[in-house]
């Protein structure tokens, strides 16, 4: 029960992280100081992404769960919901490469607006 346990908050923190490197440049257009907390994780993110790499979360997860007992995908409410989300059946290499652009892109428009509305701001002072 307790690996099980483990499994599901290691889940849990993988998604906050997924969510987190794709969404945090929207933080950022609040608060431009979490660009120090954001840009890591989002290298992080397009390195495996472009790479087809394996985050390090993603075995201690599986492990866990072989510990508890469970094999493939557990029962657990987080790996019914979440684990789909993060581990699409059928993703390929040129799928993860797509991805990589498309993160890309998306947090450097975002990083784009934020430059603009400080140095927007900047000027009005």
């Amino acid at each position: 029960m307790v690996w099980a346990i483990l499994a599901d908050a290691v889940l849990a923190l993988h998604a906050a992280f997924v969510a987190w490197a794709v969404f945090g440049a929207l933080a950022v257009l609040r608060r431009p100081r979490a660009a120090w907390a954001h840009l890591p994780a989002l290298a992080w993110a397009l390195w495996v992404e472009a790479t087809a790499g394996i985050c390090p979360l993603t075995p201690l997860e599986s492990a866990l769960r072989e510990r508890a007992g469970q094999a493939g995908i557990g029962a657990s409410f987080l790996d019914h919901y979440l684990g789909a989300l993060i581990y699409p059946a059928g993703l390929t290499p040129a799928m993860q490469g797509a991805l990589a652009l498309a993160l890309a892109l998306f947090n450097l428009g975002l990083y784009g607006l934020a430059a603009w509305r400080c140095l927007r701001r900047r000027r009005l002072r």
